[in-house]
């Protein structure tokens, strides 16, 4: 079965757990390797004689914070490589799919974010998704994602239980103008999100809540990022207790 972490995991959703009161459980699979469209986060955790370390993409920005999860985390990194294992043999079947997902939601789940790491990694995968979603009208399931052709190309499949959020900076962005769809933008400092006219996300209230779904947000990065940059100079002062 695949597996699902619960929101004591995740310091975004222990906050949304207290806001909204209701259980909240999380699904991912590998960063990068399951991200079509990913561009300026592409980060991946490579796997060597037994070690881990990051490879960025050739034209990564800001690092994906769960690929740099995935290379402290032992455990972590198995669960989300079993979780892609398992739905990469059955990656372009989507009834397999929609059942096996279905199947594996947890029995207590309320709310379920989508890939904390990873992405739709192809249409008919994004369809089991929504499949799932619409056979659980009692569960609210959203997700961040930058797989935006696969989206537009089933916009008529996603259910009113799921809200989707279009991350800045891949590969599809100009489907979010042409689309107007409402996305979420990584900043280094939370002035850059006042510039944009943006309120920053802390708790994943933006992302999940269906009172939001008009409205485009922002993200203060966090996780290691490349040397030099000014997003780990954010990090940097994170780290020193500064907020940013």
């Amino acid at each position: 079965m695949l597996k699902f972490s619960p929101g004591s995991d995740n310091v975004k959703l222990v906050k949304l757990q207290k806001l909204t009161g209701k259980r909240v459980y999380s699904f991912s699979l590998l960063s990068g390797y399951t991200c079509p469209g990913a561009h300026d986060c592409r980060s991946f955790a490579v796997e060597k004689d037994g070690k881990r370390t990051i490879m960025d993409g050739p034209h990564t920005k800001f690092r994906c914070f769960s690929a740099s999860q995935e290379a402290l985390y032992t455990n972590v990194y198995h669960q989300r490589k079993q979780n892609f294992v398992d739905l990469s043999s059955m990656r372009h079947d989507e009834g397999a799919m929609t059942l096996y997902i279905g199947a594996s939601l947890p029995k207590r789940a309320e709310i379920v974010r989508v890939h904390v790491a990873g992405d739709f990694f192809s249409s008919e995968y994004f369809r089991a998704w929504m499949n799932v979603a619409k056979s659980r009208p009692d569960i609210l399931f959203y997700a961040y994602t930058k797989s935006l052709r696969y989206w537009m190309e089933n916009k008529d499949k996603v259910p009113r239980n799921f809200m989707l959020t279009a991350s800045k900076g891949g590969r599809y962005d100009n489907l979010i103008t042409e689309h107007k769809l409402r996305y979420a933008v990584v900043v280094p400092y939370s002035e850059d999100a006042k510039k944009l006219r943006l309120q920053v996300d802390t708790d994943d209230s933006h992302a999940a809540l269906p009172e939001h779904k008009r409205r485009s947000f922002a993200l203060v990065v966090h996780g290691t990022q490349p040397a030099g940059t000014v997003y780990a100079k954010s990090v940097a002062r994170q780290r020193h207790g500064e907020i940013v």
